[in-house]
């Protein structure tokens, strides 16, 4: 019989992506069972990360907040130097590109897409993304959103925002399906977007 507090446990893991009671009670029997090796250690490494994990303001990528990271001056992920600004909407869609290899660059992850009606609250972190473009002499700025409506509409968005900067514009070519998410694309369909990537 479950108690309240694995009740409540499993209804949190159940939250996951991909994850639904039963594999819930399965993860909950395996931290249970171990919990020296695999609970206590997990534990840890959450509060860790709760603690000292956040998205920078300036850029949107993960940072340490032993990192001060507000801005163009003081970001720590800022302090290789790159031509290009690889645009996408979210962490996922970051960690995907990074684990394929094909890109050398910045990122700038925006923190999801625009409507079709935009509004003071849905301009997410284009801002910042100019001021990136002027204060780092940015060549070339790749839109990497997802084939969605919603994805277009906010590379269009980016696009006219920055159309008048001289820079180049492109996004992901050949290899994207429609309503695709980048996230959920392989190693070889990515390869290929960036390779075949066109001017806007």
């Amino acid at each position: 019989m479950e108690t309240k507090e694995i009740e409540e446990l499993i209804k949190a893991i159940s939250k996951f992506p991909g994850l639904g009671p039963k594999s819930a009670k399965r993860i909950i029997l395996k931290l249970i069972n171990n919990k020296d090796e695999i609970m206590k250690p997990t534990i840890n490494a959450l509060v860790n990360v709760y603690k000292n994990i956040s998205k920078c303001n300036y850029c949107g990528v993960l940072k340490s907040l032993k990192n001060e990271c507000n801005g163009f001056s003081n970001c720590n992920y800022l302090q290789k130097k790159y031509s290009k600004i690889c645009v996408v909407e979210t962490i996922a869609d970051q960690w995907s590109i990074e684990s394929t290899n094909i890109y050398n660059g910045y990122f700038h992850i925006l923190g999801g897409t625009i409507s079709g009606s935009l509004d003071k609250s849905q301009k997410l972190l284009v801002d910042s993304l100019k001021d990136r473009v002027k204060k780092q002499n940015i060549e070339e700025v790749i839109l990497a959103t997802s084939a969605t409506v919603e994805g277009q509409t906010t590379a269009y968005y980016i696009e006219e925002t920055l159309k008048n900067m001289d820079i180049k514009i492109s996004k992901l070519a050949q290899g994207l399906p429609v309503g695709g998410e980048i996230e959920n694309l392989d190693d070889g369909t990515l390869f290929s977007a960036f390779k075949n990537r066109t001017q806007l």
